[in-house]
């Protein structure tokens, strides 16, 4: 009996738990059932996976103070997402809890939803797809909330996310109009009425209003009961009242933040105290009370991992207060204690550029500058302003370094004998104390590394073992080694002494330390010799005075630059004057004096009479006396006869007149010097080189125009060709002319002479009517060869075959009676012999002529 009231009750309960797990049943054990599956089993576990995907954004996120910081923490695309690929693992899953609550616990019956949790599941998919940034789909889930839950107790916080979403769909106007009817129209508890607020404040950021933005996120930051958002509210309220330039108001914002000391993230009350620092005034009364502030800070232990924004304020207080020396110190402990920031690592290397170039030390910034462009990926307006500024300091890194070698080696030529074996006899004495001083501390460094491994428990257990086994005993090896024979490559023949070069590779100038421009690679016989770097000064004449031909023009470019783009005058002038000081070639001398006259006349000084009066008076029939006498007129004549001598040239270009094509190139080159149309001459003049005199000259003349025009169009667009087209046509291998290649490959050549053009023109016309008469529409033209040949070109037969039948209906026919020496050759061969002027080795492997 008892097991058969067992067998009833157990039946009983398994059709109770059954009846409950139906979906299409209102009733209330349907409803608690399913209620409860969704709110402590999946939706718990949704929720925890949510939080925890929040977590690891909050510390992936990396804010940058220097901007106007955003409501929420998280890392924005410009990507619009739709599906979930590539996304976070905790939202994915996350997104798939809240699916599973829907569709196994959703109670939709009549139209309504039963099941109260599932409005949860809906804002726990909305919530999750947000972070992940598919805003769409996030979208959708919200207003499901919104359209078919209108009773819901999560109306509030859904209207919130949805604007949330519009906001980030840039739809700010939309949103400000549904969350003004949402206060307006809605009781809000407190943290609701603050989040509500905050989103106000970040649409009014994103629509540049910061007066009515700062007003929000004040309301926000007092109702608002998470202490973190807090002082994030406060801290944006300072940088938006800074951005008004109420700076009163905004240090009233900070000390809010400050206040709330560990009740609010550390990194906030750091930066809202150098945001107050910025924003006082530096007098003498405070200037010590201000230092000793931020060594306060510096020193502060809990501070430690904002030390690079730290540094950074120290550096810029001393630059400030005119002690370089230890702001430089700071802004590179700036750097060093930089946790993979960019944005820090741009300020400071842009700060160090920007103090390097005002310094005329333009080598350095530049370096800075390349740094600075490394860490500004995500700002392109300011890394297009860094681009072209490091564009135009390359070349004046590259022209002030030849003048720099130059003037060493000259510097050291011009030196007697005696003085000069005494110069490296001192630098050599010097070299080698500097060299025993390192290594001594070297040995120092590594004995007293070796002694504390030896202390050590894996020291200790080494003792007594295999020489390269026993640490201590390898480490005096190592250093016995390095002080013998120094830093060697491990590679055959190790201990020759000729196998490496001392070099003199960059120079000083001759009111520097030449000695500091040397640097050596070989053994210790040859950078303690002084006979060694005697032998390295060039003694012939014609190597000295290519150096000074070099140096010239290089300090006339570098004048240039320094008027035309840095508009630093006073540099410019020394450069200029220094040319003319250094009996430069004529092409630099009118040019020089021109552009002096100019930067005295703007400068107001009265040497530009001067110069005005000695280019009148010694180059009467120049275009600059022309432009001094009658500015207004030469000047419009001058442009439009640049461009017309540039057409002028182009079209005898297209009309195969090369030699004229070059020497007017290189006559308007030398007349243009430092105008901005010379390199289009030099590119013109490089093509016609290479049609006339092939591929080796083609080459060299592209190679000059990209190195000395780099940063312009002409520079670079011969930088491509030399590395992308020239590789091409390098090849001078014939293919074999078998006769079976594809068709239209092969042409009729007949060779000329320049000089017996005329023929060559009378051919051509025969040519065109047998084309017609015959019924052939090949194509005929005449093509230079080089400077003394040219030939006359049928191009487009089918076949060798059908080329030689050509020719022989040419020579038979008594209506043309052609005569010519001529050959047949594929197509891809005539094109190498055109590239390469190589017609006579291919003479020789097929016996054309």
């Amino acid at each position: 009996m008892k097991l058969y009231s067992k067998f009833i009750l157990s039946a009983i309960l398994v059709g109770l738990a059954f009846n409950a797990c139906s979906t299409k049943k209102d009733a209330f054990l349907n409803r608690s059932f399913h209620a409860m599956n969704t709110k402590y089993n999946v939706l718990y576990n949704g929720d925890i996976a949510l939080e925890e995907g929040r977590e690891e954004l909050n510390n992936s996120y990396r804010d940058n103070y220097w901007d106007i910081l955003p409501i929420e923490r998280l890392e924005v695309t410009d990507d619009i997402r739709l599906d979930s690929e590539g996304n976070n693992p905790k939202f994915t899953i996350a997104e798939e809890k809240a699916a599973k609550a829907i569709q196994k616990h959703s109670m939709d019956i009549k139209y309504r939803e039963r099941n109260p949790e599932i409005d949860g599941a809906f804002l726990l998919l909305g919530k999750s797809r947000y972070f992940d940034q598919r805003y769409i789909p996030a979208l959708e889930a919200f207003n499901y909330i919104l359209k078919n839950n209108t009773d819901s107790d999560m109306l509030i916080e859904a209207t919130i996310w949805r604007e949330k979403v519009n906001i980030r769909l840039e739809n700010e106007e939309l949103a400000l109009k549904n969350l003004k009817r949402l206060l307006k129209n809605a009781y809000l508890k407190d943290q609701e009425y603050a989040d509500a607020r905050a989103m106000m404040a970040q649409a009014y950021i994103n629509l540049k209003v910061p007066d009515t933005a700062l007003q929000n996120l004040r309301i926000a930051a007092i109702y608002t009961k998470k202490k973190p958002e807090r002082g994030r509210y406060y801290f944006i309220v300072g940088q938006l009242y800074n951005e008004l330039g109420y700076r009163d108001s905004a240090n009233y914002a900070f000390d809010k933040v400050i206040e709330l000391k560990r009740k609010s993230p550390r990194v906030y009350m750091i930066n809202a105290e150098l945001q107050k620092f910025r924003n006082t005034e530096v007098t003498d009364d405070n200037r010590e009370m201000l230092g000793e502030y931020l060594t306060d800070m510096e020193e502060n232990r809990e501070n430690r991992p904002f030390l690079d924004k730290i540094y950074r304020q120290i550096a810029e207080f001393n630059m400030a207060n005119g002690t370089d020396s230890i702001g430089l110190v700071y802004y590179n402990k700036s750097l060093m204690a930089t946790q993979n920031e960019p944005r820090i690592n741009a300020l400071n290397y842009g700060d160090l550029a920007e103090y390097y170039f005002d310094q005329h030390n333009y080598k350095v910034a530049g370096n800075y500058y390349d740094s600075t462009l490394i860490n500004l990926a995500n700002n392109p307006q300011k890394y297009r302003y860094i681009k072209r500024k490091l564009d135009n300091l390359e070349d004046v890194i590259k022209y002030e370094d030849i003048v720099h070698y130059s003037d060493s080696v000259i510097h050291l030529y011009q030196m007697s004998p005696e003085k000069r074996l005494a110069y490296f006899e001192d630098y050599v004495l010097k070299l080698r104390k500097q060299d025993e001083a390192e290594a001594e501390k070297e040995t120092e460094r590594n004995t007293a590394g070796i002694a504390a491994f030896a202390e050590t428990s894996g020291g200790k257990q080494n003792k007594g073992k295999f020489y390269f086994y026993n640490i201590t005993s390898l480490g005096y090896g190592k250093s016995d080694f390095r002080s013998r024979w120094g830093d060697r490559p491990l590679e055959d023949d190790w201990r020759w002494a000729n196998k490496n070069q001392a070099q003199l590779i960059t120079s000083s100038g001759p009111g520097n330390s030449t000695a500091d421009s040397i640097k050596q690679v070989g053994v210790n016989g040859e950078k303690y010799s002084a006979d060694h770097y005697l032998e390295q000064i060039p003694t012939e004449v014609t190597v000295i005075d290519s150096l000074k031909t070099e140096r010239n023009f290089a300090n006339y470019q570098l004048g240039l630059i320094y008027k035309e783009k840095f508009r630093e005058n006073a540099l410019a002038a020394g450069k200029l004057e220094e040319v003319l000081k250094s009996d430069p070639e004529d092409r630099l001398i009118l040019p020089s004096k021109y552009n002096l006259y100019k930067i005295y006349e703007e400068s107001g000084s009265p040497l530009a009479l001067q110069m005005k009066e000695n280019i009148i008076e010694n180059h009467p029939d120049s275009r600059y006396a022309e432009i001094l006498l009658n500015p207004r007129a030469v000047l419009a004549n001058e442009l439009d006869s640049q461009d017309a001598q540039y057409d002028r040239l182009y079209k005898g270009f297209q009309d195969q007149k090369y030699l004229e094509v070059i020497a007017g190139a290189q006559e308007y080159i030398d007349k243009h010097t430092g105008d901005p149309i010379v390199p289009k001459f030099e590119m013109l003049k490089a093509n016609a080189i290479g049609r006339i005199q092939g591929f080796e000259a083609y080459k060299e003349a592209l190679n000059y125009v990209a190195l000395n025009y780099p940063n312009k169009p002409e520079g670079k667009r011969a930088q491509q060709m030399v590395e992308e087209q020239l590789p091409k046509l390098e090849n001078k291998e014939f293919t074999k002319e078998t006769g079976s290649q594809g068709a239209s490959n092969w042409k009729v050549v007949f060779p000329f002479k320049i000089r017996d053009d005329g023929n060559a023109v009378k051919l051509i016309e025969l040519l065109n009517k047998s084309q017609k008469d015959l019924n052939y529409s090949n194509i005929i033209s005449k093509d230079i060869y080089n400077l003394e040949d040219e030939f006359v070109v049928v191009h487009g037969f089918k076949s060798k075959d059908f080329a030689l039948g050509y020719v022989e209906l040419l020579k038979n026919n008594k209506d043309y009676k052609v005569r010519n020496e001529n050959f047949v050759i594929l197509s891809a061969n005539y094109q190498i012999i055109q590239i390469h002027k190589n017609l006579e080795d291919y003479n020789r492997q097929f016996g054309s002529l």
